[in-house]
C-alpha cells in the first residue's frame, strides 16, 4: 500500500506509512493500516481522508537550492525547507537525494519514485559536479590528494573523480569537483581531512543535467530532452557497470 501511493505520486513513502498506520486510508472501502498490504493498482480503490487517490502526472523538477534551506518536507527545529520555494502544489513532489543545509545549487524534485530510485542507485553512477570554494590557495598537490582519496578519522575512504581550479585570488580559490559517487558530506569532510575549509559549495550538474542561469531559489520542469539525455546516460552507465538495461 505505501508504494503504490508512492508511485501514484500522492507522497513519499515514509509519508504514506504514516498515513496508513493513522487510520486515514482506505482499500476498497475497508480502513488499511498495514503498509505493506498487497494492492492491485488497476483494479483497487484507494482513498485517503475519503478522497480517492488518482495517478499525478509524472513530473520532473530543478531547484536551485539556496544555502540555509533544508531538504526535507519539515523540520523539527523549525528552519525553513526547500518547500518554501516551491508552489503549494508541488508539495507532494520528493527530492531526489540530498544537499546539506549549507550547500547551495542544482536539486532533482520528482513524484516518480522508480525514477528517482534510478538516479540514485549505485550503478548509474551518474556524475555530480560543484563548485567549491575554498578558504586556501590551491595547488596541483591539493588536486592529487583530492583525486587520489583521503580515510577520515572514523574509517571511511572519500575521493573526487576529478578536481580542477577554477579560477585563484590572493586568499581563496574556486575548485570544480566531479563525484562518481556521494557520501554524506562528501567533499566537506574530504578537505576537511586535508586541512582545507570550504567556503561555499555548489552543484551545478547531475549527470548531462546542468544548472544553468536558473535564479537561486527558483525551480522549472526539466525539458523532455534533458529528461531524455538524463535517462539515456543512466541507461549507459548502468550498462557500463554490468547491470544490462535495468529500465527503459
Amino acid at each position: 500500500m505505501a508504494r503504490a501511493l508512492s508511485k501514484l505520486g500522492y507522497c513519499s513513502r515514509s509519508r504514506a506509512c504514516g498515513l496508513i498506520r493513522a487510520g486515514r486510508v482506505t482499500l476498497n472501502g475497508g480502513i488499511c493500516r498495514y503498509p505493506e498490504a498487497p494492492v492491485r493498482a488497476e483494479r483497487d480503490r484507494i482513498e485517503v481522508d475519503g478522497g480517492e487517490v488518482a495517478a499525478h502526472a509524472k513530473v520532473y523538477l530543478m531547484l536551485n537550492k539556496p544555502r540555509g534551506a533544508v531538504t526535507t518536507a519539515s523540520d523539527e527545529k523549525g528552519r525553513e525547507t526547500v518547500y518554501a520555494y516551491l508552489d503549494e502544489s508541488m508539495a507532494w513532489l520528493v527530492p531526489v537525494g540530498r544537499l546539506d543545509r549549507a550547500s547551495q545549487g542544482l536539486l532533482l524534485l520528482t513524484n516518480d519514485s522508480e525514477w528517482a530510485a534510478r538516479v540514485l542507485a549505485p550503478e548509474t553512477h551518474l556524475d555530480k559536479t560543484y563548485h567549491v570554494q575554498i578558504a586556501a590557495i590551491a595547488d596541483a598537490a591539493l588536486l592529487a590528494s583530492i583525486a587520489t582519496g583521503v580515510r577520515t578519522g572514523d574509517g571511511v575512504f572519500l575521493r573526487a573523480k576529478s578536481a580542477r581550479i577554477l579560477r585563484r585570488g590572493d586568499k581563496n580559490s574556486w575548485l570544480e569537483i566531479v563525484l562518481d559517487e556521494g557520501k554524506n558530506r562528501h567533499i566537506r569532510r574530504m578537505l576537511a581531512q586535508l586541512g582545507v575549509e570550504v567556503l561555499r559549495l555548489l552543484r551545478v550538474a547531475v549527470g548531462p543535467l546542468r544548472l544553468g542561469d536558473l535564479p537561486k531559489g527558483a525551480s522549472r520542469p526539466l525539458t523532455d530532452g534533458e529528461k531524455f539525455d538524463l535517462d539515456r546516460a543512466m541507461r549507459q552507465a548502468a550498462v557500463r557497470n554490468g547491470a544490462g538495461r535495468p529500465f527503459s
